[in-house]
């Protein structure tokens, strides 16, 4: 048996404690994703940094689109936002052209864009560069007392 300790190296940096989180997604053309994420999302805008990359502020995290010509995308979910209510909230998405994704395989089956996975219900859907994006319910447990 390991008598290391599982205690964290002393440091004066605790990322999860104080770190900004910033969430970095390519896009081919900056300002058509803008205009999705602006429009359909209605994410505020913060503006575009020196390197070119387009920043937005959610919460206490930030989306930054930067270009990449060439493109990438991530095969799973590259972000998703935490809602009170899923089903309003795809309703209002959809409202702006939004268009979620239906599955229907084992273990995964929408009903009305949404499906329950564990302690969550899930609602995907793509923006106008391939990323994957979501939207989430917390059902209860832990993490919906502390909201």
């Amino acid at each position: 048996m390991s008598t290391q300790s599982l205690a964290p190296p002393p440091t004066t940096t605790r990322l999860g404690q104080s770190a900004q989180v910033t969430c970095m997604l390519p896009v081919k053309d900056l300002a058509r994703a803008r205009d999705f994420y602006e429009r359909a999302l209605g994410l505020p805008p913060v503006g575009l940094k020196p390197d070119g990359k387009f920043v937005y502020r959610c919460g206490g995290t930030e989306l930054a689109l930067f270009p990449k010509p060439e493109g990438t995308k991530a095969e799973h979910t590259a972000l998703s936002f935490r809602v009170e209510d899923i089903a309003s909230a795809v309703a209002e998405l959809k409202s702006r052209g939004v268009r979620f994704a239906d599955y229907d395989l084992p273990g995964l089956k929408t009903v009305e864009h949404v499906c329950v996975l564990g302690a969550e219900r899930a609602a995907w859907f793509e923006d106008t560069e391939g990323n994957i994006l979501c939207l989430h319910e917390d059902l209860g447990g832990p993490a919906a007392a502390a909201r």
